[in-house]
């Protein structure tokens, strides 16, 4: 939120700078992001000053240049060559020093240097409108009248505002602080805090009595639906010009980055911002028969924008009609068929108050965001509408003309009393930590705006005003007087408390932490992803959770798996010309079943990925591409790591593998791992292989949970080792191989590793697999005729439930 200084310094009177105020605000909770600084006019006439031309004269190597010698207040005239048709003696001009920085209409900004033309010095530059910015001729020099001041600077002759504006991270919380006159408050506040006084008041301009209305219009306005609309007020102007605002006015908006439009919707949004009360300005002869109804929508009827958008609304919408049509969606945004026009001549200004959830549904069925709806849905003060509807009336009567021809109209049937609130100054000090001087409580809560209603030994009962929407509680008036006292001048405890307390161990964080550190030790890294994503990545997929109001199409469902993601990052990174990537996510995935007990269904993963290199750049010569089995033995390490134990393989028929496999951990579900298949990969612009597995956590940290660490000695016999290359059907699964090696030597046979296939024409529908064994005796070292009789019987084995033959 933008917060002009200068704005800010008509409400209250202060004297800090920009910077102290800053820190003020910021100490209290409003906390200032940044300050810019803003400028009426581009480059500000920096630099610029009032000259006075006291000689000109030809120059003698250039008929359409002329030398000149140019007063500008300092002692010695300056030295200009000028090329304009109409410099001449005796003139008030505007001047350029050498170093100023010009800001032309069109074009670039260059800087004035000092230069030699023709042989002729110069050290500056008589300027024309464009040249600085102050208009489009360039028939010649800017002329000024004869009584202009000699070395007056350019800013100060053209009225040049500069201002500094604060970019203010407002909280959701702070409704109140949404306007200038609510960070004055909080300021003001702070300053009387610090003085133990309220001397610094808050001064509302322009809101001096109403003219007295001539009663030649009437608009009635009907209240459909109380619970959205609590509060409504407006009234009819008429005889009315629409123009351009002044420039001051202009200049207001700017600053805090609203585009002027007109005096009218200038004006509107002028008291928005000023008073934080939003208003809408109706073309009068857009309200058909006179009528403002305040209504829901129907559902599917149908508006059009002022954005010029049409839009289908729904039921729930709060809207504001006349008697035909809608004219507005209330709080958010206005119609393309009741707005002001130049053509303009009678306006009815509204000014309400809009329930807060209403304003939302309306803000989020139509993906609004508007400085209104923001307003709105943090609410608004109710007491608000006709102090606004005051500032506004006679800001139109002063800047557009016309009279009042409708007095004010205000429907207010249940008046929204504030909130009562009863504190306790023992409860104040226990809470902030520190002992504080019941006055100096009572001084800050009454610059806050919070009336005192009675007063008690130990406490007070307060009136809390409606636009302090978060503060309702004791806990919350504490908090507000905390941030005006200042969280810095509560000093810090020379002793802290500590509750020991035993709690069950968490396998959770810490199987997270334990595959954290497993899979960057491979190299990996830790990427977080939304779990928000597209509809257009699942086409097929009937249980995916919708959102109701998506923030757009790119995220409208919760994801299903974690591989798209991932592929976004994947692309997102070579498309930056980082190609060579290992990345994991632990996150989660989400379904619906509408037969189930829980309609929804949120489940934990783990997803892996690996493409490119798998080494950077080294002087090793070390360039091996990613290959599958380097994800299979970082995730077989974290099984292992893990404790898993009998976990079984089938192929997998994952939509968007290639070729993969998925694994179960005692007949349920645990991974898939496999080569995404090119059609996925060509979605993402990716052209590189990429590998990816998938981890149902849940499954794994039951497992993990029940892992008991043991420890075994370290066996003092060597292990051997035996190859066979099978040739094997190619029905044939790696999974039945290893399955048959270890139900028939269970003793002595320790590890099966799969480490080349070949297939060819040759073998016809046949397969070689080589396969390595590793066999070890914990009680002695295995003699020739032991090896010979385990491997004599795998190869029998294989030979006769598998039909195999050795190569």
């Amino acid at each position: 939120m933008k917060i002009s200084y200068n704005w800010l310094k008509t409400l209250i009177n202060i004297t800090s700078s920009a910077e102290e105020a800053a820190d003020l605000l910021t100490s209290s909770g409003l906390e200032v992001e940044g300050i810019e600084s803003f400028e009426s006019l581009k480059g500000g006439l920096k630099g610029l000053v009032i000259g006075h031309i006291v000689e000109c004269a030809k120059h003698p190597d250039a008929d359409r240049l002329s030398l000149t010698k140019v007063d500008i207040g300092t002692g010695e005239p300056l030295s200009i060559v000028c090329g304009a048709p109409n410099v001449a003696a005796g003139q008030k001009v505007i001047v350029a020093t050498v170093g100023t920085k010009l800001y032309p209409i069109t074009g670039e900004p260059f800087e004035i240097k000092k230069s030699k033309i023709r042989g002729a010095a110069s050290e500056g530059m008589i300027c024309a409108e464009d040249e600085i910015g102050l208009g489009s001729s360039h028939a010649g020099i800017m002329v000024l009248p004869e009584t202009t001041k000699t070395g007056m600077e350019a800013s100060e002759y053209f009225k040049i505002e500069s201002d500094s504006v604060f970019e203010i991270g407002l909280t959701p919380n702070r409704s109140d602080a949404a306007s200038h006159l609510g960070v004055a408050r909080d300021l003001s506040a702070i300053i009387n805090s610090a003085n133990n006084n309220q001397e610094l008041k808050i001064r509302l301009v322009g809101l001096n009595e109403l003219q007295e209305s001539n009663e030649s219009s009437k608009v009635t306005v009907t209240i459909e639906n109380h619970e959205g609309c609590k509060r409504y007020s407006g009234l009819v102007i008429s005889g009315i010009t629409v123009k351009d605002s002044p420039e001051w006015l202009q200049n207001r908006l700017k600053s805090i980055g609203v585009r002027p439009i007109n005096n009218i919707v200038d004006i509107t949004n002028f008291v928005l911002h000023e008073l934080g009360q939003p208003l809408h300005a109706f073309d009068l002869e857009k309200i058909t028969g006179n009528k403002i109804i305040v209504r829901n929508a129907k559902e599917g009827e149908k508006f059009k924008s002022l954005d010029g958008v049409d839009r289908t609304l729904k039921g729930t919408d709060l809207m504001i009609c006349n008697e035909a049509s809608p004219m507005c969606i209330a709080g958010v945004f206005g119609g393309a068929e009741s707005g002001v026009t130049k053509t303009t001549t009678a306006v009815f200004i509204e000014s309400a108050y809009f329930d807060p959830a209403h304003i939302r549904k309306s803000s989020k069925n139509h993906s609004l965001k508007t400085d209104a709806s923001f307003r709105f849905e943090r609410g608004t003060d109710p007491d608000m509408t006709l102090i606004a509807l005051t500032r506004a009336a006679n800001l139109i009567i002063e800047l557009a003309g016309g009279s009042i021809s409708m007095s004010p109209v205000d429907m207010y049937p249940e008046k929204m009393a504030p909130y009562r609130v009863a504190f306790s100054n023992t409860n104040c000090n226990a809470l902030i930590g520190k002992e504080i001087d019941m006055n100096v409580v009572k001084n800050i809560i009454t610059n806050l705006g919070i009336e005192i209603e009675s007063e008690g030994s130990d406490g007070l009962l307060l009136q809390v005003p409606r636009y302090k929407t978060d503060v309702t509680r004791e806990a919350d008036v504490i908090e507000e007087v905390m941030r005006i006292y200042g969280y810095n001048n509560v000093e810090v405890s020379k002793s802290i408390s500590y509750t020991a307390f035993n709690e069950p161990k968490n396998f959770d964080s810490t199987l997270e932490n334990k595959t954290a550190g497993i899979l960057e030790g491979f190299g990996f890294n830790e990427i977080m992803s939304l779990s928000l994503t597209k509809e257009s990545y699942y086409p097929e997929n009937t249980s995916m959770v919708k959102v109701v109001n998506p923030l757009s199409n790119d995220l409208n469902v919760l994801r299903s798996d974690m591989i798209y993601s991932g592929l976004e990052a994947i692309a997102y990174n070579i498309n930056r010309k980082n190609s060579d990537l290992k990345l994991f996510e632990i996150g989660r995935v989400y379904s619906v079943n509408p037969n189930a007990e829980f309609k929804y269904a949120e489940q934990k993963q783990l997803a892996m990925f690996l493409t490119g290199k798998l080494f950077n750049e080294n002087p090793y010569k070390l360039d091996q591409t990613s290959e599958l089995s380097f994800l299979k033995a970082a995730l077989f390490n974290l099984f292992e790591k893990c404790g898993l134990t009998n976990i079984k393989s089938i192929d997998s028929d994952y939509k968007n593998f290639d070729s993969g496999l998925n694994y179960t951990l005692n007949g349920k579900p645990l991974a898939c791992l496999g080569s995404i298949n090119k059609s996925v990969l060509k979605t993402f612009d990716i052209s590189q292989p990429v590998f990816y597995a998938s981890v149902e956590w849940n499954v794994l940290l039951k497992a993990f949970s029940k892992n008991k660490i043991e420890f075994e000695e370290i066996s003092k016999f060597p292990a051997v080792r035996r190859d066979l290359a099978l040739l094997i059907d190619k029905s044939i699964k790696y999974a039945q191989i290893e399955e048959l090696a270890f139900n028939t030597e269970k003793k002595l046979l320790k590890k099966v590793n799969l480490f080349d296939i070949y297939e060819g024409e040759k073998l016809g529908n046949k397969k070689s697999y080589a396969v390595s064994f590793t066999l070890m005796d914990k009680e002695g070292t295995l003699t020739d005729k032991q090896i010979d009789h385990v491997m004599e019987k795998l190869i029998t084995t294989y030979k006769e439930k598998l039909g195999a033959e050795l190569r």
